[in-house]
């Protein structure tokens, strides 16, 4: 049974006919056709699908749409522009990270919420932020670097 529901996505509102227990990744792929998040494992395991609802990092694929209520929801296309891009997103550039890509939405939308609010943080505290998402690239010390470096640029 559809219903709809208002969101408010990247700063831009949005109204949408869906099952109420439609996945937020599905809503935000297939109803508004971004292209960010990911699907990974559909099981909230990997983190590809990870926006901010209301600034805090959620796996969107086991979020249901109901469970948004009229929420702030940034995707990674809102966190940066090609012309402001976050600090993430230029350390990821000058760091070299990619190789597919496929993970990097969930690395980044995890790592602007945890450095916006802890400043200046431990290798070991930059670690347990971002422990359970995964790269099948292996480029983990690559993304290290990036957040570090990211970390010192916004501190």
């Amino acid at each position: 049974m559809s219903k709809s529901i208002s969101l408010n996505v990247n700063g831009k509102p949005y109204s949408v006919d869906v099952d109420p227990d439609m996945p937020l990744l599905y809503v935000l792929r297939d109803e508004l056709g971004l292209n960010n998040p990911h699907f990974g494992c559909g099981l909230a395991q990997c983190g590809a699908c990870t926006v901010h609802l209301n600034g805090q990092p959620t796996r969107s694929c086991v979020t249901p749409i109901s469970a948004v209520g009229g929420g702030m929801i940034v995707t990674l296309a809102g966190l940066g522009s090609r012309d402001h891009p976050h600090p993430l997103q230029t350390a990821y550039v000058e760091e070299q990270v990619p190789q597919c890509g496929y993970c990097i939405n969930g690395w980044i939308m995890t790592a602007a919420a945890f450095l916006r609010d802890k400043k200046n943080p431990t290798e070991a505290e930059i670690k347990e932020a971002l422990q359970g998402l995964k790269c099948r690239c292996g480029t983990h010390i690559s993304i290290l670097r990036a957040v570090k470096r990211a970390a010192g640029t916004m501190g």
